[in-house]
């Protein structure tokens, strides 16, 4: 069809529609149409994408087209501690009246095939039940019986073998209709998953240099003052790629190493932590750097467990970070600051960062620098003032590195370049020139 193709932002699918097309949909929809046109793609805004996992743990998958659900029946008890609460409360409601109701229809049964309601003002008759003159009496002798509240107007009399048996197993059903849904309701009542909302993540990951190694890092805490026992944090890098074969595989599923091998993984959450992971060979941001980072979609999941210390139950809190919300050259705020006898904990200052120098070109390319003797372009960071960069300069000069003064390399306007190819502060110019040099 003629015209330029657009496409809808829509969180799970591309929906493309031509100019003439567009042009019927409603005044909202046609403002935030993305169109691929080569001349306006690089100026409209980044897709809106679905996540896999929201920033509260929900995960976003719905199970579809499932045949065999008689597999729920199967483990009803957990069926029914799934259960949203206004279920659970109907069918709460729901079985004990069904039960007493149909206990009570059974007592005024037995009581008309006796004969029991046609000798009412009989007093020579001996009654199955006393006091029973219907199935509002059968009804309410029920529920005195399961609920064992004994009022003592109603009472069984010993002449009435049937009423005895029909007794004990309104009894014994009774005790497991009541231990099934108490215990239901206890179960629902104390889950774990409520521990979690006192877990937080903070908003945004944050990739910088730590100990001169490139690293992903995150912020976790607990508000309460008990504690998380054997508290253990895992890191997942969801992420479409498509195989040597040719298979495409969706969401693919990356582990990301928090200190599995070193035990950083096992967490003492007193106070908040800041989460590392290593940028290293093993790592999917190894070959990453920071222009690679906007042009990405990825989605990385992050998995805080332990035990409640009141309870013994294992608790999982979940978050996720979108590839907009990993910030490059950012670093935490402290939030711990000594008082009188004790450490306090500043929440305000939880999410917030700070940038800092850090270079621009990926893990691979800095510790490629670092073996070569290279200097960390530590002067890459554009928010720093031109007199901190013009100093920087001159006290590397100082120690022996090469200048753009060198013969060797041609001086050029200091400006970043944000091809990932190189790190940001200096010029492909210079680069070359610091080559030529280490061969000389």
């Amino acid at each position: 069809m003629a015209g330029d193709s657009r496409v809808l932002p829509n969180t799970g699918m591309d929906i493309r529609a031509t100019t003439r097309e567009s042009k019927k949909l409603p005044k909202q929809a046609r403002d935030n149409i993305l169109t691929t046109d080569r001349t306006r793609l690089f100026a409209e805004p980044k897709k809106i994408k679905q996540r896999y996992v929201d920033k509260d743990g929900k995960c976003n998958v719905h199970h579809g087209n499932v045949q065999e659900t008689y597999r729920y029946l199967s483990d009803l008890f957990t069926t029914l501690v799934d259960l949203k609460w206004r279920f659970n409360l109907l069918i709460f409601t729901l079985v004990f009246t069904v039960t007493w109701l149909f206990f009570g229809f059974i007592w005024w049964l037995i009581a008309y095939i006796r004969g029991d309601l046609d000798h009412l003002e009989d007093p020579t008759w001996t009654p199955c039940v006393d006091n029973l003159n219907g199935f509002v009496s059968a009804f309410l002798f029920s529920i005195e019986t399961e609920t064992t509240i004994g009022y003592g107007h109603r009472v069984i009399t010993e002449k009435c073998p049937e009423g005895i048996i029909l007794l004990l197993i309104q009894a014994i059903l009774g005790s497991i209709v009541n231990a099934l849904m108490v215990g239901c309701m206890f179960v629902k009542i104390s889950q774990p998953k409520n521990r979690a909302e006192t877990l937080m993540f903070s908003n945004r990951a944050v990739i910088s240099l730590r100990d001169e190694k490139m690293c992903l890092m995150f912020r976790v805490g607990d508000l309460r003052n008990s504690h998380i026992v054997e508290a253990s944090i895992r890191a997942k890098l969801i992420k479409s790629r498509q195989t040597k074969e040719g298979e495409f595989i969706p969401l693919n599923q990356t582990d990301i190493n928090v200190g599995f091998d070193t035990g950083d993984d096992r967490l003492f959450l007193v106070s908040p932590l800041i989460i590392s992971h290593e940028i290293n060979e093993k790592s999917p941001f190894w070959e990453m750097s920071r222009s690679q980072l906007e042009k990405e979609d990825f989605e990385i999941v992050v998995i805080l467990e332990g035990m409640v210390e009141a309870t013994g139950m294992t608790c999982q809190a979940r978050s996720s970070y979108s590839d907009s919300e990993v910030l490059w050259g950012h670093r935490f705020n402290p939030v711990l600051t000594l008082e009188k006898d004790f450490y306090e904990v500043d929440y305000n200052s939880f999410h917030e960062t700070y940038e800092t120098n850090t270079p621009d070109c990926s893990a691979k390319q800095v510790a490629a620098m670092k073996r070569a003797g290279q200097v960390l372009p530590e002067l890459s960071c554009p928010h720093l003032p031109s007199k901190e960069v013009e100093a920087a300069k001159e006290e590397n000069a100082g120690k022996g590195h090469l200048s753009t003064n060198s013969p060797t390399a041609k001086t050029e306007p200091f400006s970043p370049i944000e091809d990932s190819e190189y790190c940001t502060g200096f010029s492909a110019r210079f680069i070359q020139g610091l080559e030529e040099a280490q061969k000389l």
